[in-house]
């Protein structure tokens, strides 16, 4: 093929892909996304059982999540000192109304955490979360987007300092983006984590105590495959042609 076929096919697909991907964004970044957010928690996923031999855990399929045997302390009128029930480790997820626009960052939820203190061995690792956008019109479609949070359940001890019995959620950032559709272009919900203005992934909480955060996430568009393909053929173009010229030179 000759360079300067490569260079009218390359040069036409980059200014109509390109024609086509401003359409898009001039549309997408009009367009408003409002609605309201709500969440359930799935099945948790246990680990192994060397770790979590004998997992508890209840409200699956609830917006508040409970894990660990909280039942700490020996049926026995000689409590040892400094044992108290406190109950499970709890999440409990509440969602909100959102306005937001195309690559801003919004609240989508409210998160509490509790770090109760449980029977080693009967936590879990990480639990999904079944995040549901109804989103008001003109878009006006309801989407459930799948994501996971892990679950960083520390051994306590009670001569160490408060700090290292404090247990960890962390937001699965290989889980963190998923997409949907409307009007036949192609969006991308990315939850961005407990922080608007920085990225923090994770929240802590100290042992018998609550922590109370908000998740945030944004909305990107995905561009048209068709920039995609018209850069890379320039590309090929420019490298074909920078190669024509040494050789000539």
């Amino acid at each position: 093929m000759k360079l300067s076929l490569v260079f009218a096919t390359a040069i036409s697909s980059f200014f109509v892909g390109t024609t086509a991907a401003l359409g898009l964004s001039d549309q997408a970044h009009a367009l408003t996304f409002s609605g309201i957010s709500s969440g359930t928690w799935g099945e948790p996923t246990p680990g192994s059982t060397d770790t979590n031999p004998n997992p508890i855990y209840t409200r699956v399929g609830n917006n508040t999540f409970t894990w660990g045997d909280a039942n700490v302390c020996p049926p026995s009128p000689n409590i040892p000192s400094g044992c108290r029930i406190t109950g499970s480790n709890k999440l409990t997820f509440n969602g909100n109304s959102f306005s937001t626009g195309i690559n801003s960052v919004f609240k989508i939820a409210d998160l509490t955490y509790f770090n109760g203190t449980v029977v080693k061995g009967t936590s879990v690792e990480s639990v999904p979360l079944n995040l549901n956008l109804s989103f008001s019109p003109p878009v006006g479609i309801s989407q459930v987007f799948g994501f996971n949070l892990r679950l960083v359940n520390t051994a306590n001890d009670a001569t160490a300092p408060e700090d290292n019995n404090a247990d960890f959620v962390f937001i699965d950032t290989n889980l963190s983006n998923r997409s949907f559709i409307f009007e036949g272009n192609e969006y991308m919900l990315e939850v961005t984590g407990f922080n608007p203005d920085f990225d923090q992934i994770n929240i802590k909480a100290l042992e018998g105590a609550t922590t109370k955060t908000a998740i945030y996430a944004k909305i990107k568009t995905i561009p048209e495959p068709g920039t995609v393909v018209g850069l890379s053929l320039l590309g090929i173009y420019l490298i074909s042609r920078t190669k024509f010229w040494d050789k000539k030179h």
